[in-house]
C-alpha cells in the first residue's frame, strides 16, 4: 500500500515548496529511487526545471520534462502529465488535488506551507478515509540541514 508523508514547512513563501521538493528528491535519487514530480501547468513544470538547475546551490539533481526523450530516463521527472509505467517508486505532489494514479506509487510526498495548511489538512483527511498509512515530518529549519 503506497505511504503518504506530510512535510509541513514553517515558511509563509509558497517557493519555499518547490524548494523543498527539490531536497526531497535529492534525497531520494541518493537513496537510489526514481522521483515522479507532480505539478499542475506546464509553466510550474518549466518554473521548478530551473529551479533544479540551481537550487541547492552545491548539488545537480538530474532532470527532465515530461515530452523531453532524455529526461524521461532520468532519475527525476517533472510533469503535469500522468507518469509513465516506469516511475512508480515515489511521487512528489505539488499538484492542487490528490492525482488519480497516485496509488501506482510506493510513496507520495505532499508538502505545504503555512498558507495551505487547510488545504493539507483536507488532503490528510482524503488519504486517511481510504486507510492510507499517513506519516507527519514538522520541517523547523528545514534549509539549515
Amino acid at each position: 500500500m503506497t505511504r503518504v508523508d506530510f512535510y509541513i514547512l514553517p515558511d509563509m513563501d509558497i517557493d519555499a515548496r518547490d524548494r523543498f521538493a527539490c531536497r526531497l528528491a535529492n534525497q531520494a535519487v541518493d537513496n537510489g529511487h526514481h522521483v515522479h514530480v507532480y505539478v499542475d501547468t506546464e509553466d510550474a513544470q518549466r518554473n521548478l526545471d530551473e529551479l533544479m538547475w540551481a537550487y541547492p546551490a552545491h548539488r545537480f539533481l538530474a532532470h527532465g520534462g515530461a515530452g523531453d526523450p532524455l529526461g524521461e530516463r532520468a532519475p527525476v521527472l517533472i510533469s503535469y502529465d500522468p507518469p509513465g509505467a516506469e516511475s512508480d517508486q515515489m511521487l512528489i505532489n505539488l499538484g492542487a488535488d490528490v492525482p488519480s494514479f497516485f496509488g501506482r506509487f510506493e510513496r507520495v510526498a505532499e508538502i505545504f506551507v503555512q498558507p495551505q495548511i487547510d488545504a493539507g489538512r483536507q488532503r490528510y483527511k482524503y488519504y486517511r478515509d481510504r486507510g492510507y498509512p499517513l506519516f507527519h515530518h514538522d520541517m523547523e529549519a528545514w534549509e539549515d540541514l
